[in-house]
C-alpha cells in the first residue's frame, strides 16, 4: 500500500523553488511573492513563515550538514529577483545577513562545503561571501569575498562541485537509517572528507546567457581556470556528477554536453532531443545521466560516453521543466508543465 503524504497548502502564489534539508527533517518551498515556507515532512505543517523578498526568490541552498553547528540543519540561503541574497536561520525566523552587492537580480545560490557562498547575478558576476562567524576575518557570515568576472551576459546557473555530498548529508544509495543524529553527523563528516581528499580545491561551474560556462576554483582566486565553449544557445542548467569526474550542461541549443570536473576539458554531446534542454540530474553511482527537454521527454544517457540516449522518457503531455534523481538511485522524478509529476524506476 502506498504511503499518502499530506499537502502542505499555505502559498498564495507560484511555487518557484523546492529543497529538502541535508538531514531529511525538514523542507523548504519559496514562491512568486518571495514567501519562504519550512514544513514538516511527517505531518505537512507548515513550521515558518517568512516573508523573505519583496520579488519572487530564485533559489533556495541549505547549508550542508558538515558544516551546521552541532549537526543541526537549520540555515538556508535564498536568491531572488531583488538583487539581493539572504541567509536564513529557520528555527528562529531571524535573517542573519543579507548579501548585497549584486546590481541587478539574483538568479542562483549555492553553498559549498568548505564555509562559503556563492551568488549568480543578472548583472554578469558571481560573487563568494563568508557563511560562518567562526571563520571570522574577511570570512565572517555575509562578507564579500571576491568577485568572479568574464561572462558577456546574465549568470543563469552554477554548480560546485560538492554539490551531491553537501545536498545529501549522511545518506546515500544504501538507505543507511542511523541510531542517533550524533551518528549521522559523523557520517556526513566522513561522507564529505572521502570526497574532497587530501588537496583538492572546491570547483565551480558558472553559464550564461553568453552561450559559455567557466570553470573556477573560487576559495582559492577570482580568475577563471578555463572558458568553456560549444554551446550554441544560452546554458539553462549544470550538475556535477556525485563523484566530481564530471559535470554535463543542458542548453537552449538541445544539446547536453559533457566535460572533464577538473580540467574542464570537453568529452562528448549528447544528442537526441528536438527541443530547449531545461535540467539534468545524475545517478548517485555517477554512471548515468537523465535530461529534461521542452520536447515534453526526459532521456537517460549512459555515462560517461553514451552519445545516443539509453532509453527516452516518454508520457508527458508538455515540457518537462523538473527533474530529480532519489539519493538512494531507485528512482527518477519529472515535472511537467502538464501539470504532472512522473516517477520513474531505475
Amino acid at each position: 500500500k502506498k504511503k499518502k503524504y499530506p499537502p502542505c497548502r499555505s502559498h498564495k502564489d507560484h511555487v518557484l523553488c523546492t529543497a529538502w534539508s541535508p538531514d531529511g527533517k525538514l523542507f523548504a518551498s519559496s514562491d512568486k511573492r518571495g514567501v519562504l515556507i519550512t514544513w514538516d515532512p511527517k505531518t505537512g505543517r507548515a513550521l515558518a513563515t517568512i516573508k523573505a523578498h519583496s520579488k519572487w526568490i530564485t533559489s533556495i541552498a541549505w547549508e550542508p550538514m558538515h558544516r551546521a553547528r552541532d549537526g543541526v540543519c537549520e540555515r538556508l540561503a535564498t536568491s531572488s529577483k531583488d538583487g539581493l541574497a539572504k541567509i536564513w536561520n529557520v528555527r528562529t525566523r531571524r535573517c542573519e545577513a543579507t548579501l548585497s552587492g549584486h546590481v541587478d537580480s539574483v538568479e542562483c545560490v549555492r553553498w559549498g562545503g568548505e564555509g562559503l557562498l556563492y551568488t549568480a547575478g543578472r548583472d554578469r558576476t558571481v560573487k563568494v561571501w563568508g557563511a560562518e562567524e567562526r571563520t571570522g576575518g574577511d570570512r565572517g557570515v555575509g562578507k564579500l569575498v571576491r568577485t568572479l568576472s568574464g561572462h558577456g551576459h546574465r549568470v543563469n546557473a552554477l554548480a560546485l562541485s560538492c554539490d551531491y555530498v553537501c545536498r545529501t548529508g549522511p545518506f546515500d544509495h544504501r538507505c543507511t537509517k542511523y541510531a542517533s543524529d550524533g551518528e549521522a553527523l559523523e557520517a556526513a563528516r566522513g561522507r564529505y572528507a572521502s570526497f574532497k581528499g587530501a588537496s583538492e580545491p572546491e570547483r565551480l561551474v558558472s553559464g550564461s546567457d553568453d552561450f559559455t560556462m567557466f570553470l573556477w576554483h573560487p576559495t582559492e582566486s577570482k580568475h577563471p581556470v578555463k572558458r568553456l565553449t560549444g554551446h550554441q544557445q544560452l546554458v539553462n542548467h549544470i550538475a556535477f556528477s556525485p563523484d566530481g569526474r564530471y559535470f554535463a550542461s543542458g542548453s537552449f541549443d538541445r544539446k547536453v554536453k559533457v566535460w572533464n570536473g577538473r580540467s574542464g576539458e570537453f568529452l562528448t554531446t549528447l544528442t537526441g532531443h528536438v527541443g530547449a534542454v531545461y535540467q539534468v540530474a545524475w545517478s548517485a553511482d555517477s554512471r548515468f545521466l537523465v535530461s529534461a527537454s521542452k520536447d515534453s521527454t526526459a532521456k537517460l544517457w549512459e555515462m560517461p560516453r553514451g552519445k545516443r540516449a539509453r532509453e527516452t522518457l516518454p508520457g508527458h503531455a508538455d515540457e518537462v521543466y523538473a527533474l530529480d534523481w532519489s539519493p538512494n538511485g531507485s528512482s527518477v522524478a519529472t515535472g511537467s508543465k502538464d501539470r504532472t509529476i512522473k516517477i520513474w524506476k531505475h
